[in-house]
């Protein structure tokens, strides 16, 4: 119960900072949202639409690569994360100035990174995007926070050449939100175990109810 509370509950805090991140887009957008935007003004559609589109085409390419077929949590992941992030856009007010646009932006980047951190920690499967940046990691970059700066510039410029909005926030979400996951991941994985052990030992029997036990028997 403890590890699917987590993954939902990551899920969800991870979308409220990619909406955050779009309302506060005068600094720029996150790298996938560059592209996702960048669709969704040329074709049309929805960011949460498109969000579910290319996680189905890296999905399909991650499958292919691991030779492995997605877990549930995969599927999950980038179903859910479409219906959120659409929720959220039409949930949170507009920015009205470039003040509160900065700091949507800046808390939207905090809570997306520690959101990420949260849905992977009970390890019942990484989204699309995040199987790709442990892909990333383990074959080029050695570590999380690498791996992502390398992954998230290549679809900035993807995005940016179908002419979505890049701006200096676009390099601050690459830069950084690997380094909030690698930073915060440790900290949920610790907390999780704490939450199972401690379930485990609230249902394992008392020394009295074991004895009582033993004596009936």
């Amino acid at each position: 119960m403890w590890k699917w509370l987590f993954f939902f509950s990551g899920l969800a805090v991870l979308c409220l900072g990619v909406s955050m991140t779009i309302k506060g887009k005068v600094l720029g957008v996150s790298p996938w949202d560059v592209l996702h935007i960048a669709l969704f003004e040329k074709v049309g559609l929805t960011v949460g639409s498109w969000s579910v589109i290319t996680g189905l085409i890296v999905l399909g390419s991650t499958s292919l690569y691991l030779k492995e077929w997605p877990k549930l949590a995969t599927w999950l992941n980038m179903f859910l994360c479409g219906v959120f992030i659409d929720f959220f856009n039409w949930l949170l007010p507009s920015s009205t100035n470039s003040l509160s646009s900065a700091l949507y932006f800046l808390l939207g980047v905090v809570i997306l990174g520690v959101g990420c951190a949260l849905y992977i920690s009970p390890n019942l499967g990484a989204g699309p995007r995040d199987t790709l940046m442990i892909i990333f990691a383990k074959k080029f970059a050695g570590s999380i926070g690498k791996a992502r700066l390398m992954m998230e510039a290549i679809i900035a410029l993807i995005g940016w050449l179908l002419g979505g909005p890049v701006g200096a926030g676009t390099i601050i979400i690459a830069l950084c939100t690997g380094y909030i996951v690698q930073w915060s991941l440790p900290f949920f994985r610790n907390m999780l175990e704490k939450r199972i052990q401690h379930s485990l030992d609230e249902n394992k029997p008392s020394h009295k109810e074991m004895d009582h036990l033993a004596k009936e028997s």
